[in-house]
């Protein structure tokens, strides 16, 4: 799942960042770009934790 730009960005590098696995806790992201990946909290983006977490824990299960 892609993070919109408006919303994040790579810490690096400033490109877009996809959601690869959640967990209660936290969103697993990597960016398209550069390929960093790391853990962010699960409101990073924003978004009280409303928008992303629950559609990742729905795509990829919690603690994937």
């Amino acid at each position: 799942m892609l993070v919109s730009l408006e919303d994040g960005k790579c810490r690096n590098c400033g490109g877009q960042l996809e959601i690869t696995g959640a967990s209660d806790v936290t969103l697993e992201v990597i960016c398209t770009e550069c390929d960093d990946s790391y853990s962010v909290e699960t409101d990073a983006f924003g978004d009280g934790g409303i928008t992303y977490w629950p559609q990742a824990v729905a795509e990829f299960g919690e603690d994937s």
